[in-house]
């Protein structure tokens, strides 16, 4: 990991972006309708979703609000650890609990 947790921030990034396309295929919404009912562009939904881009929280709220879903569906796999003396740090896991229950 690079020190300034940069390489971390990008693992968390591509794996939100793969639970807000899940979420947004299973809700049968295009990048268009969505971005519309988050207050979003498009273009801004398409980041999201490539991981090239991270959510600010509000875009979190907006997001689930939009999908008629829990922020925890889109937050799915990814952990904080937090550190005691030294830094914390976020972990990504390929198991996911919406894959277990069947949802998005």
């Amino acid at each position: 990991m690079a020190p300034d947790g940069r390489l971390r921030s990008e693992e968390v990034a591509v794996k939100f972006g793969r639970n807000l396309f899940r979420c947004r295929r299973r809700a049968a919404m295009s990048q268009e309708e969505l971005g519309a009912l988050a207050s979003l562009h498009r273009t801004e939904i398409g980041m999201l979703e490539a991981g090239t881009r991270l959510a600010r929280v509000d875009t979190l709220m907006k997001l689930a609000g939009a999908l008629s879903i829990s922020p925890l569906e889109l937050l799915d796999g990814i952990h904080w650890t937090p550190g005691n003396s030294a830094e914390g740090s976020f972990s990504v896991t390929d198991r996911s609990l919406s894959r277990l229950r069947g949802d998005c």
